[in-house]
This record gives C-alpha cells, sequence and structure tokens, in this order.
C-alpha cells in the first residue's frame, strides 16, 4: 500500500493502490512504509496502568468468591483493588 506525506503534516497518508495517484493534490510525496510507520502517532499508557495491573489481585480470587458465595472473600478482592489504586492514583 504507498503511502504519502503532505508538507506540514505530521500523519502518513495511503493509497490502496497506485491506481488512483493521480487524483492527489500537488505537494504529496511517495513514502516508504518504514518512514509512515515513523511518523503514525504512537498511543500512550499512562504509568499507573502498567504498575496497576502487576498489583491488582487475580480475578479468580473474586470469581472464586463469587462461585462460593463467600462475602467475605468477595469484600477482601475489592478492598484490595482499591488499596491498588490508592497506591497509584491516577493524577
Amino acid at each position: 500500500m504507498p503511502h504519502y506525506r503532505i508538507p506540514n503534516d505530521p500523519s502518513p497518508h495511503f493509497l490502496e493502490s497506485n491506481d488512483f495517484e493521480y487524483l492527489l493534490p500537488a505537494g504529496f510525496t511517495l513514502i516508504s512504509d518504514e518512514e509512515a510507520e515513523e511518523m503514525r502517532p504512537k498511543p500512550t499508557v499512562p504509568a499507573y496502568v502498567h504498575l496497576r495491573a502487576m498489583e491488582y489481585p487475580a480475578l479468580a480470587e473474586y470469581l472464586d468468591g463469587v462461585v462460593k458465595g463467600d462475602q467475605a472473600q468477595i469484600d477482601k478482592y475489592i478492598a484490595d483493588c482499591l488499596a491498588v489504586k490508592a497506591k497509584y492514583p491516577k493524577a
């Protein structure tokens, strides 16, 4: 799939095939797939997301409590999750 760049535009553009290249406005230049990949914005994930994920209790603990009808186990799971959220706040 051919990729194109416009001056002063940070995002790459593409066409399904070269058959439609004649429709591009003046100023579009052909770029490689690698250049297009470098231009694409990279998603950023806040640091707290990774930190929380490593410390949250296993979901199996919650489900086990639900299946057994063990409200104390369910409450402990929720308390543990809230403790992790307090330890790694969003802001």
